[in-house]
């Protein structure tokens, strides 16, 4: 007997834009790899929570490089003991698409961007560029697009040295002083409405347009999307001890720290 064309479809097909995390590696070096992944999330046991992660590898491989050259399995471990879920790799030839397939990895074509001249770039320098550059704000990455998802994470007490506080997936805001040894931690902005003079380290996931902003500015370690910068009492005059910014700049694929002053 055939099923009546009038019972309800058991499931759609309809276009997903999932937001994964973009980890990209500079190098095929896997101990180097797992001794820097220690060395940056070893203390932070909560920072990734079962996240999916895309393997962005355009900057690490050239022409002779071979997909059987990665020991996959070592890095799927690897990344795993970080509660990452790798999902996909970008940035290789379509050739690995199969290969990928037998550790359950998905090629990731390169994402299209439009030139000056409006002719189309597929190389995967483009797809860097496009991602690191600061972005216009109607075109917003997908890290600075869930930081805005969560109200921003309020802390009213002094943290002490030793003390830390992570804003997952959103901004965080200091009521109170942050003393020397401390560490405030955002995947978006950091706002302390009173002396900063621990760490602060702001787009820990890699937004580049994340901002710190401070009452009064005298750090001892300042870090926007992985540019970190220790202070030394080496600071533009009118910055240090008074109400200041640090934001990230990108020129021509440098990226350095930008130190102003915020007139009250």
């Amino acid at each position: 007997m055939t099923a009546s064309s009038t019972q309800p479809a058991c499931f759609d097909i309809k276009s997903a834009h999932l937001g994964l995390v973009a980890l990209v590696f500079k190098t095929l070096n896997t101990q180097a790899i797992a001794a820097e992944l220690h060395q940056r999330f070893s203390d932070f046991p909560d920072f990734f929570d079962q996240d999916a992660v895309a393997i962005d590898l355009s900057a690490a491989i050239d022409d002779d490089t071979a997909c059987a050259d990665i020991d996959w399995q070592a890095w799927l471990a690897m990344l795993g003991a970080y509660n990452m879920l790798p999902l996909a790799v970008r940035g290789v030839p379509e050739a690995w698409k199969e290969q990928l397939v037998h550790h359950n990895l998905a090629w990731m074509a390169p994402v299209v961007v439009q030139a000056s001249m409006g002719d189309a770039i597929e190389t995967s320098k483009a797809t860097t560029q496009a991602v690191t550059q600061p972005a216009p704000a109607q075109a917003t990455s997908t890290v600075a697009a869930s930081t805005q998802a969560q109200a921003a994470l309020i802390v009213d007490k002094p943290l002490r040295s030793g003390q830390r506080v992570y804003a997952k997936g959103r901004d965080l805001v200091v009521m109170a002083m942050v003393n020397p040894g401390a560490e405030v931690i955002a995947d978006g902005h950091i706002h302390v409405y009173a002396p900063l003079r621990g760490r602060a380290i702001a787009g820990a996931r890699g937004d580049t347009n994340a901002r710190i902003f401070a009452l009064s500015f005298e750090p001892e370690l300042v870090s926007i999307a992985g540019v970190y910068q220790s202070i030394d009492g080496d600071l533009p005059a009118g910055v240090k001890g008074h109400t200041a910014q640090v934001l990230l700049k990108v020129d021509n694929g440098e990226e350095r720290l930008i130190y102003q002053a915020i007139a009250r």
